[in-house]
């Protein structure tokens, strides 16, 4: 009777390991390297996993991700990751590159952080080219859908923190929608008027979509490409013809041509932060966010009370 007890137990234990539930994943037991793509990506699942996870950049800070080239650094910082989050809209296409060159490609566990999000073409682009705005990261909304996509995925990865993810990504979520709501009230106290803006690029679409606003024009013919001499005659006069009110231009941006805009239309300046710059940190798109938020809201009161 004490044998067939202990035959058992034995089987029970050894069922237990053996069939698939919460402890069947690829990485059960071990701390998860997450890699990432972007700095919103880094606040993102750092605000997730804590300190259960490392969480690592793909690329060291102060690199652009646009027109990136993949250097052996970063070929050795892939090769030490389990997965990776990844844009995968079209902001990130140094990462498939990189673990080409690594020959990670099927080996690497990929994140896509905008899975199922309703995506827009970029403002100001012609309407046959609906070329996608890749920036997701800059908006609320759109941020709140990948925080949970990337939840999601790391759950599946890691089924015994599972539960401590889930938490996170709830607290986290839910200060964002509060910082939200916030400006949705000042935004609401505004009185209606006719806002008309422009933007240096197209990212912040999805940012100017939460609150019912569009661009009326786009100043780069192409994100990164600055525009030749004729093209930035065409968007002074475009700018004039729509009675623009306020340019949205990039945080740090040194190009010339803003201040040609200004002195020739008189129109006034606000700045937003593209959200990929600076170092990683937990707190980056919080911060970063506010200050979008912040201007968007000063541009429409300031343009209010000069009515």
């Amino acid at each position: 009777m004490f044998c067939v007890k202990k035959v058992v137990v034995f089987t029970a234990l050894l069922m237990f390991f053996l069939i698939p539930g919460e402890n069947d994943s690829a990485f059960a037991g071990k701390r998860l390297c997450i890699g990432i793509t972007l700095h919103p990506y880094y606040s993102f699942v750092k605000n997730i996993v804590e300190d259960r996870a490392e969480v690592i950049p793909l690329i060291e800070a102060g690199f652009n991700p646009h027109g990136y080239r993949p250097r052996p650094d970063d070929i050795k910082r892939v090769m030490e990751m389990d997965a990776i989050v990844v844009n995968g809209v079209g902001h990130d296409e140094f990462a498939f590159e990189i673990i080409e060159a690594a020959r990670m490609k099927g080996k690497i566990q990929l994140i896509y952080a905008n899975k199922g999000v309703a995506l827009i073409p970029v403002a100001g682009t012609d309407t046959d080219q609906r070329i996608v705005n890749s920036h997701t990261f800059i908006s609320i909304t759109t941020s709140i859908q990948q925080i949970y996509n990337i939840c999601d995925a790391l759950m599946e990865l890691d089924p015994a923190n599972a539960k401590y993810y889930r938490k996170n990504a709830r607290q986290y979520t839910a200060r964002l929608r509060r910082m939200k709501a916030g400006y949705m009230k000042r935004f609401a106290d505004i009185p209606d008027m006719d806002f008309r803006c422009a933007s240096i690029h197209g990212a912040y679409g999805y940012l100017l979509q939460e609150f019912g606003l569009e661009v009326t024009a786009v100043i780069e013919p192409r994100h990164g490409l600055n525009p030749t001499a004729s093209q930035l005659r065409t968007t002074i006069d475009k700018i004039r013809d729509l009675d623009v009110d306020v340019v949205f231009s990039e945080m740090h941006f040194q190009d010339k041509y803003v201040d040609t805009i200004h002195d020739a239309t008189g129109v006034r300046l606000y700045s937003f932060s593209h959200i990929t710059g600076g170092d990683y940190t937990k707190e980056k798109f919080e911060n970063d966010i506010r200050i979008n938020l912040e201007s968007l809201i000063n541009a429409l009161t300031e343009t209010y009370e000069k009515l």
